[in-house]
């Protein structure tokens, strides 16, 4: 039996050849209803993936149940906005720590920092814009200003990165990145505000 959202679904276990293939079709309709599966049960029994496709490695005859529970798409939304806010935290409290250590003199510990800092932001910049191209109809000169600070401010400090000026590079976190994060918040605010507007008109 194939469960979504605690309900029988039309999709039957017998029609498909592994759990790879009930979660592809079970996407795509809960993508038509603008929705995102967010929990997997299998056999009574959370399921995710440990490593890619292993969805296609588990048979049909060893499947005896699929619950699926998902989400509107504007909810969740609004949830990893809520997340993102708690990462411009992060990135804020992280830049003076690592600016703290290339100043002590702790150049490994500060590279191994910045480089976690430079994957978090990496990350946050890809979930803002993929969130503010599906939300924001308008064009925001206020967030692309703001993204070619981010660029502009990550080339500079990759380029004094390579000098080794340890002291240039805490400046430029601390004065520089620290301003930089800090601002985000309100364009986040903005785009909460859009998506919960969404969810209140639909």
């Amino acid at each position: 039996m194939i469960i979504i959202d605690g309900r029988a679904s039309d999709l039957r276990i017998e029609n498909f050849s592994n759990l790879e293939e009930i979660l592809v079709e079970a996407n795509a309709e809960c993508t038509r209803d603008q929705r995102i599966v967010t929990d997997v049960l299998l056999n009574n029994e959370p399921f995710s993936e440990i490593y890619p496709h292993q969805a296609e490695d588990i048979e049909r005859d060893e499947i005896r149940s699929v619950e699926i529970n998902t989400m509107p798409l504007n909810e969740m939304a609004l949830n990893i906005t809520d997340e993102l806010f708690k990462v411009t935290r992060m990135m804020e409290s992280g830049s003076l720590q690592c600016a703290k250590l290339f100043r002590q003199g702790d150049d490994q510990q500060g590279l191994e920092l910045f480089q976690d800092l430079l994957d978090v932001t990496r990350d946050f910049m890809s979930m803002i814009g993929v969130l503010r191209h599906d939300f924001v109809t308008v064009n925001e000169p206020e967030f692309d200003s703001l993204v070619e600070k981010v660029s502009a401010l990550l080339g500079e400090m990759t380029e004094v990165l390579e000098s080794e000026d340890w002291i240039l590079l805490s400046d430029l976190l601390e004065f520089e990145f620290v301003p930089v994060s800090k601002a985000w918040n309100k364009i986040l605010e903005k785009l909460r505000a859009t998506i919960s507007d969404t969810i209140t008109r639909s």
